[in-house]
Order: structure tokens, then sequence, then C-alpha cells
């Protein structure tokens, strides 16, 4: 009797597809293409879009969309006037023989342009505690405070930036991590690495607050803010923008430049509309400026040259921390176990 049942399945299986019932998805109908892509697609780039009919339909409507919203098309052609860079989905809403089907492409939109590149000039250079694994640094009312990391030594630091001497201090649980630091409403906010957990001080008395933790972001690396909202990088391309009450991840953009993605993006600083970074292990002392709205990479900083001003040691490890003092109108640089603090000014190159 199963033997008879599996035979009768079996040629009403081959029946079915042999009529074509079982092979309908609309992948199997449709494919977009874009023609001509060899290299990379740009910002403001017109791509020449089509469908590629596999069953011949008789296709009455196509309607595209990227990332959900309604774009135009002029001879087979669409302008990714995205607001953003990093992926986007582009969608075919597709009529034929009397239904409605939707088959999807994902692309990655790069910047239009290469960043500018930039330089340096030192000003000053300042003493630095050496056994400090900087994470976060930033300037508010005109005095430095320092986040650090690695567990059992990450601290929360009030300094004299002129003489490294420790106005106030508190220390992380031993099994903390420490990252990204920054300030706003008399509020310091201060991340942990993979502890999926923030923390809220007052900023004169480094009394704990509150604490909140992180969303889809998964990871604290750098933090900074724009007077309103908290932008948060996770290590990833992304960077997030939270609710400076909730701290719920609102939005994120993605870091690229006009010929790749950007990842590991580290201690951030936000001024005058730009956001300045850190790029963890890329492999040069470089900090990059991103346009907080589009994810664009519209400079880079070369760093190169200031860690060979640090005196060597076992620990001595990469460029992390950067903060603007807008009394003076410099930046502040410095390095994870670095025994100095480089007040800068950058120069285009």
């Amino acid at each position: 009797m199963n033997t008879l049942k599996f035979l009768a399945y079996s040629i009403l299986t081959l029946f079915i597809i042999a009529c074509g019932g079982t092979n309908t998805t609309p992948s199997s109908l449709f494919e977009i293409q874009i023609d001509g892509i060899n290299d990379k697609i740009h910002l403001n780039e017109a791509i020449t879009i089509h469908i590629k009919n596999k069953k011949n339909k008789t296709i009455n409507n196509v309607i595209y969309k990227i990332d959900g919203q309604k774009v135009e098309v002029n001879n087979n052609k669409i302008l990714l006037n995205t607001k953003k860079v990093g992926s986007k989905k582009i969608d075919a809403e597709i009529e034929y023989d009397g239904k409605t089907v939707t088959i999807s492409k994902k692309i990655v939109v790069y910047a239009p342009s290469k960043p500018i590149l930039y330089t340096y000039e030192i000003v000053n250079e300042f003493p630095h505690n050496k056994d400090y694994f900087t994470q976060g640094l930033e300037f508010y009312n005109d005095t430095l405070y320092e986040g650090t990391g690695k567990k059992g030594k990450s601290k929360l630091l009030k300094l004299d930036y002129k003489t490294g001497t420790i106005y106030k201090e508190h220390k992380l649980k031993e099994t903390q991590f420490g990252e990204g630091i920054t300030i706003l409403n008399n509020k310091i906010h201060q991340l942990t690495w993979k502890s999926n957990i923030g923390f809220v001080y007052d900023a004169s008395t480094f009394k704990e607050l509150d604490q909140f933790t992180y969303g889809k972001s998964k990871e604290g690396w750098g933090l900074c803010n724009n007077g309103k909202q908290l932008l948060k990088s996770d290590g990833s391309e992304k960077i997030w923008t939270l609710n400076a009450n909730t701290f719920v991840e609102e939005s994120f953009i993605e870091v690229y430049t006009n010929r790749k993605k950007l990842i590991k993006i580290n201690e951030l600083e936000y001024v005058d509309g730009k956001i300045y970074a850190n790029t963890w292990q890329s492999g040069q002392d470089v900090a990059v400026i991103i346009n907080p709205t589009s994810g664009i990479v519209e400079g880079i900083i070369n760093f190169n040259g200031l860690k060979d001003k640090v005196t060597k040691h076992t620990n001595l490890d990469v460029l992390n921390g950067i903060a603007y003092n807008s009394s003076r109108n410099t930046f502040f640089v410095t390095g994870k176990n670095w025994d100095k603090l480089f007040e800068v000014k950058i120069i285009k190159k």
C-alpha cells in the first residue's frame, strides 16, 4: 500500500512539474538586470535597468522602488539620488497576466567622489599616561574627559590636559571593557565593548544616573553627539543615531568612500556638522571625516608620523582618541597607551 501511494505521489508530482505548477515563484519568472556595471555604482549615477522575462510573460507594467521609495524611470534609466550611500534594495513590482509580483535585487551605492586629503601641524605636545588604553576623548567646558578600556583597567577620567593631573576618576567593573564617551546636557555617556551596556553619569560628580542597553548595534565602539542625539559606532560600517532620552536606535548611516566600505570605525567626534572618526586596524594612522546624513567619507586625515614621536614600549598600540577644543580651534589626538597628547591643526593637503 505504501509503495502504491509513493508511486501515485511521484506521478502526480511529475505531472505538476510538467505543467509548470511548482516553478512559478517570482524569481523563476523574472529577474532585475542592471546593464554595464563593470566597477562600482556611485551616488547620483544613472543606471540602466530592465526586467529579464524568463518565461516570456506579457508584462503590463513595472514599478521600481529603492528601499521602499518609488523611483522614476526614464528610458530604462534610474538616477541614484538616494540620501545615503551603502547597501540598497531595488524592488520591481511587475504586473502580468492579471497578477502582480515583486522581485528584488541588492546593490551597493558608493560615494560619488574621492575624499579630500588632509595632513596636520603640531601645535603642542602634552603628557599622557601610557597606562591609558584610550577609547574616548572629549572636551567639555574646556576640560578634557577620557574613557579607557581593557578589563580591570577601564575608567572614566576628568583631566587637566596640560599636565595630565586627574581631577576626578571612576572605575568600571573588572569584567567591563570601557569604550567611547560623549557629554550631552551635562551628562557623560560611556559605552562598554561587548557587555551590551552603556552608562550615564553626572558630568560634575560622576554619579551614575542611568544605564542603557544596545539594540541592533550589538557592540559599543565610538560615541559622540550632535547636540541633540547620540551617534554610536559598533565596529561595522554603521553609525547609529540614538535618541538621547530613550537610547533607542532611530536610524543609521553606512560609511563608504568612492571605492570601499569602512569598517571598525572607532572613536568619534562631532565638529561643525561632520563626524571625525578613528578607524581601528586600518594599517595606517588616519582619521576620516564623515557626512552624518549620507555616510560619505568626505575627507581622510593622514596622522602618520605622530606615533614616531611617542615613547616606544611593549604595550604601545594604535592611534585612538580625537577631541576638538572649540576655545582653541584645535584638535587633540592621542593613542592607546601613548605617553603624549598632541594638539594639532588639520590642514588640507
